[in-house]
């Protein structure tokens, strides 16, 4: 991941806990979460667009 060893991803995790503490993490993990996920969608929905957009001009011809 990223050329990121096992010991730099463990390193990384330890200085975010210390810089957010225990009890933010499982906020900033299910905000990171629903920021995936409307990325996904909205990257889905664009694909579709696309599509549709190509049929539909392949399909005037």
């Amino acid at each position: 991941m990223f050329g990121l060893g096992g010991g730099e991803i463990i390193l990384i995790l330890f200085v975010i806990l210390l810089l957010f503490g225990a009890k933010k993490l499982p906020e900033l993990a299910k905000g990171l979460g629903k920021g995936i996920s409307e990325f996904k969608k909205a990257s889905t929905e664009i694909k579709d667009e696309v599509e549709k957009a190509i049929d539909k001009e392949s399909s005037e011809k």
